[in-house]
């Protein structure tokens, strides 16, 4: 068993210079004074800055049009600041303990402008702005900019493949494991050690559901014992050079009987279905249709409980999502899942999940293991 090959050119200043420029002529299309971006997965990939630890003490990178971007950081925190790779891109003001941090930052801001704000910011720091500039108002990232990391750079890309391939290594190892008088959190801790092998440096989640724990799709892995006949519902990944992975394929221990094996069937249909329904100028809603209505069709509508997809790129759940109602046209270089499953209480559930591109004339997936119902032992 290898791990990967190499890992790709690291982001250089310029990479995220032209993030910048490119959020803040976002935000002043969107009608916003600017941007105030809190440590994060946001500031992390804008600056290349990630603090060790988000503290009470304010830092905020300021981005507006027209002005260069100022990230704002305490004082004992500042040469770790200076040490990022896109520091050369920005100027750093520093502030001090004893100081008023808002103070120091309000100049910088529109003093009667609405400004997008980082989602995971602080409300304290939040209310500082307000308190301290209260001609101001604020919208979450989410709400006022939910594309700002949707389209992924070529870059951003391999990346992307890279961990969607480690995440399919995974799953290829994993089916030759002991599933039958195995706990699901044995499961679950290969799962985990397979992915760092592979190259993960974080691992999000590894979601083992047996039988009827499978019928929850957020089963947390447990202590049941994986039984001859179960189904087992697999969903794992985490980060790899930065950016995320996320799969899910069901396997049966043993043969499967007739039911168990029509609804997997129909599953990895409509996921096939929601896949091909990927192509740029699609609407997000689009392919939640195209996957619900061949689960509609069948007779398990009500079965399937949750969106067909979520956005991914520096975090492994991000905007877009794949759901009834949002409009957003699917853009090339967009990455996010395709997840139908059906959930049967108290028996047992299905889950198809890959992660899918937009190209310029329809969709990749980035994970490429057999979508079949898997036997094992």
């Amino acid at each position: 068993m290898t791990g990967t090959t190499g890992a790709p050119a690291p982001f250089t200043a310029d990479d995220y210079r032209a993030r910048m420029e490119r959020a803040a002529a976002s935000a002043a299309d969107a009608g916003l004074a600017g941007l105030l971006v809190a440590p994060g997965p946001d500031l992390a990939w804008l600056t290349g800055y990630q603090p060790t630890a988000a503290t009470e003490r304010l830092t905020v990178l300021v981005l507006a049009a027209g002005q260069d971007p100022v990230l704002v950081v305490p004082t004992l925190e500042a040469p770790d600041a200076e040490r990022a790779a896109g520091a050369s891109a920005l100027s750093l003001r520093d502030w001090t303990d004893g100081k008023d941090p808002y103070a120091v930052t309000a100049p910088l801001l529109d003093a009667g402008g609405r400004f997008g704000i980082s989602d995971n910011a602080w409300a304290m720091h939040l209310i500082g702005f307000q308190k301290e500039l209260p001609g101001t108002s604020y919208a979450s990232l989410t709400e006022a900019l939910p594309m700002l990391r949707a389209v992924k750079d070529a870059a951003e890309l391999e990346r992307m493949a890279a961990a969607g391939a480690a995440a399919d290594a995974t799953y290829e190892e994993i089916q030759k494991v002991r599933f039958a008088g195995r706990k699901e959190t044995d499961v679950a801790a290969d799962l985990a050690d397979l992915l760092r092998q592979f190259g993960h440096s974080q691992v999000d989640f590894t979601v083992v559901g047996s039988g009827p724990n499978g019928a929850n799709p957020h089963h947390e892995a447990g202590d049941r014992v994986i039984e001859h006949g179960d189904m087992v519902v697999l969903d794992f990944g985490g980060l790899m050079h930065g950016y995320g992975s996320d799969t899910s394929r069901t396997v049966h221990v043993g043969e499967p009987d007739a039911e168990e094996q029509r609804v997997h069937d129909v599953v990895r249909e409509a996921q096939a279905a929601g896949c091909a329904a990927v192509r740029p100028g699609a609407a997000c809603q689009d392919v939640d249709r195209a996957a619900r209505a061949v689960i509609t069709e069948f007779g398990y509508g009500e079965r399937f409980i949750h969106r067909t997809g979520h956005g991914i790129g520096v975090t492994t759940h991000e905007p877009p999502y794949m759901i009834e109602g949002e409009e957003l046209p699917l853009v090339p270089g967009m990455c996010f899942s395709v997840e139908p499953g059906i959930y049967l209480p108290g028996r047992f559930g299905v889950r198809i999940e890959d992660i899918v591109t937009v190209t310029d004339d329809g969709g990749r997936r980035l994970n490429a293991t057999a979508r079949e119902l898997a036997i094992v032992d």
